[in-house]
């Protein structure tokens, strides 16, 4: 990349130019929202993935194409009882729209009588949950691998004007190259100034939000700072037993350091995990480039990182594109689909 001062110049424009190209195809895409592109009847269901409140993941082939993917099986009804239908809609516009190297992408959406169907790509690797589980902790060049392609990640959906809101190791999945791809969108959303809803993971929400003072995309910078503490450290920094527990916590903001954690690393933190959003990295007037630039990802050569051409510190063992043993085992359901049709106005955007 070169390290003149005109060549990182021409690196910033180039990324402009690349961000404003980008938000005008996700615009484009936004309005045209597609439906019903396939149905549940071109594919061969193999296995579960995971499940949720609203349903569950499988692995599925579609028939013609040989293709594996990650079928996202939503219940209508539950989502509309859990008041879940706007998060749901605003799921699958945000996927339809973005293309990104470290996003999942939708191939296919469609519905029947019972549920509401997104078809992912599958990413064999597993979650870095998972990863992070079995090795205890990571080194700080194997976490700054994985805080690169996010903070590329909250840069892109930012300037689509996505808040992502559910930075966390659950929904990271590594593939057979050991790159990331951020999964479940399902509490996303495009929103160019401030938003209320109490959503997110308890040891990942930024102290604003449990403040109920409306917030802005600085919440997923803080959530980054998170996600990159329990990636060096192998447990967060705010824990307690009781979610109104960790939640003072993150309220104080006071964040204790393992010893390992090198002063670079300490010094990012302490201004991603700023409480006060008016000092928070990535929310000041050069946006993610403060965090980009910070002597912690020194080493990071942004462009070949974009490009996927750094080798990965970890491949996960894969025995080809239809394996699903990186993913825990999980008891398989019958899908039950009403003979007549259920919530059929909540989901007519769908």
């Amino acid at each position: 990349m070169g390290n003149t001062s005109a060549s990182k110049k021409g690196d910033g424009e180039n990324v402009k130019a690349f961000l404003a190209d980008a938000k005008d195809q996700f615009d484009r895409k936004w309005d045209e929202n597609p439906q019903n592109t396939s149905s549940l009847d071109e594919f061969d269901r193999i296995k579960t993935l995971g499940t949720g409140s609203f349903g569950r993941v499988m692995l599925v082939q579609h028939k013609s194409t040989k293709h594996f993917h990650a079928m996202k099986i939503l219940d209508k009804q539950k989502i509309v009882k859990l008041k879940q239908v706007e998060h749901t809609l605003n799921e699958k516009k945000i996927l339809q729209s973005t293309t990104f190297p470290f996003i999942v992408q939708l191939n296919y959406s469609f519905k029947d009588n019972s549920n509401l169907y997104m078809v992912l790509e599958f990413v064999t690797g597993g979650e870095m949950f998972l990863h992070l589980r079995q090795s205890g902790k990571f080194t700080e060049s194997h976490s700054r691998f994985y805080a690169g392609q996010i903070a590329l990640v909250l840069e892109y959906l930012h300037h689509m004007d996505v808040m992502f809101r559910d930075l966390k190791p659950e929904n990271l999945l590594i593939d057979m190259h050991g790159y990331l791809k951020v999964t479940d969108f399902g509490f996303a959303k495009k929103v160019k100034g401030r938003t209320w809803t109490l959503c997110g993971t308890p040891e990942y929400l930024a102290p604003e939000i449990i403040l109920s003072k409306g917030y802005n995309k600085a919440v997923d910078w803080w959530a980054l700072g998170v996600l990159v503490y329990e990636m060096a450290a192998g447990y967060p920094p705010f824990f307690a037993d009781q979610p109104i527990q960790i939640y003072e916590k993150i309220v104080t903001g006071k964040v204790r350091f393992p010893s390992h954690f090198s002063n670079e690393l300490k010094d990012l933190l302490r201004n991603l995990l700023q409480v006060d959003i008016t000092n928070r990295y990535g929310n000041l007037k050069n946006g993610a480039n403060d965090v980009k630039s910070h002597k912690w990802f020194g080493p990071v050569d942004w462009i070949a990182l974009y490009q996927k051409k750094i080798e990965a510190p970890f491949i996960p063992k894969c025995k080809g594109p239809g394996d699903g043993s990186n993913f825990e085992e999980y008891e398989e359901e019958p899908l039950r689909i009403s003979s007549n049709e259920k919530c059929a106005k909540e989901f007519v955007d769908f």
